[in-house]
């Protein structure tokens, strides 16, 4: 399956704003406030992306999505926090030091593994160091500490081997996926929708499609393939913005890596549905035609789609 990522058109940030900030809501009670929507929203299949308080765009859209299904809107978590105490393994890593910007000095990289324990927790409650240090301005994120967490479901990956595709992929319920789901891919909307056969909501959560230079292909596709932990062949000839001096690269798997956890490959060529490692910027800068998500949405998408299920891009 790695040859699917040779010629690939994947999602790499194009312009980069200036990072969100907590600024506009900075009481504790405040941005537990925020959160108790969002997570309500996350637990009930809406993602707004990051949990961080903000209700900002992506909180908004996935409030009217779930508006839409229900017909009301959706009550904040009673328990929006819930406590996580440290392993051992979580800070057993291995970490990298940073990761570069530069594809090119990536490939050098042995993985593109989490820069810190902050930075994995973060992720794998759906959330950003930077929140999880204002929940918490006392952790020093030592084995054993208890630390405040938004309440969703964590992130789990299904398989860690480099390129590995699920041999029977899984849903949330468990069961294998249904193959009558339909995920559709809204470019102004920025925003994806996996819909069942009954015309329920499945999953709602923004994404990052397209740019100026690499617009999203609208048609209907279908899934080809879904990988975990994937590798990515960099091909520079085929980014309008490479840099003239980078050559064909192996970048290394990690959920800092340009395809983030999973690639979900397309029967449209060069394109996939993919994970990202930069979840505060999903629905805010460009791409290069791939659809980008959270890491952990990109995960909860493979576990409900397999090869064949729909995929369709519009306006």
């Amino acid at each position: 399956m790695t040859a699917l990522f040779t010629l690939a058109i994947l999602a790499i940030t194009a312009q980069t704003p200036a990072p969100q900030t907590l600024a506009p809501r900075t009481s504790s009670a405040a941005l537990t406030e925020g959160i108790a929507l969002q997570v309500a929203l996350d637990r009930a299949g809406f993602s707004s992306g990051a949990v961080d308080g903000q209700l900002g765009t992506n909180t908004k859209r996935a409030t009217e999505a779930y508006r839409q299904q229900h017909g009301r809107d959706p009550e904040p978590a009673p328990e929006p926090l819930r406590t996580y105490q440290i392993t051992s393994a979580d800070v057993a890593g291995p970490f990298a030091d940073t990761i570069p910007r530069d594809l090119m000095a990536q490939s050098k990289l042995p993985a593109l593994s989490y820069t810190s324990v902050a930075e994995a927790i973060a992720e794998r409650f759906h959330t950003t160091p930077k929140v999880l240090q204002a929940l918490n301005p006392e952790a020093s994120f030592k084995a054993d500490e208890q630390i405040q967490v938004p309440n969703v479901e964590p992130l789990v990956l299904p398989v860690s081997k480099p390129n590995g595709s699920s041999p029977a992929p899984v849903g949330t319920s468990g069961k294998t996926p249904a193959s009558d789901v339909v995920v559709q891919v809204s470019r102004s909307n920025s925003s994806l929708t996996v819909t069942g056969a009954d015309g329920k909501i499945a999953m709602f959560a923004p994404v990052t499609t397209g740019s100026e230079f690499d617009p999203l292909p609208i048609g209907e596709w279908k899934v080809n393939a879904v990988l975990y932990n994937p590798t990515f062949r960099y091909n520079p000839d085929l980014f309008w913005d490479a840099n003239p001096a980078h050559t064909k690269a192996t970048i290394p798997p990690g959920p800092n890596g340009p395809v983030g956890l999973v690639w979900i490959d397309l029967s449209k060529e060069h394109y996939g549905l993919h994970g990202s490692p930069e979840p505060t910027q999903i629905g805010k800068t460009q791409s290069h035609g791939c659809v980008r998500l959270t890491n952990w949405d990109a995960v909860k998408l493979a576990g409900l789609v397999r090869a064949g299920t729909k995929v369709v891009f519009t306006e």
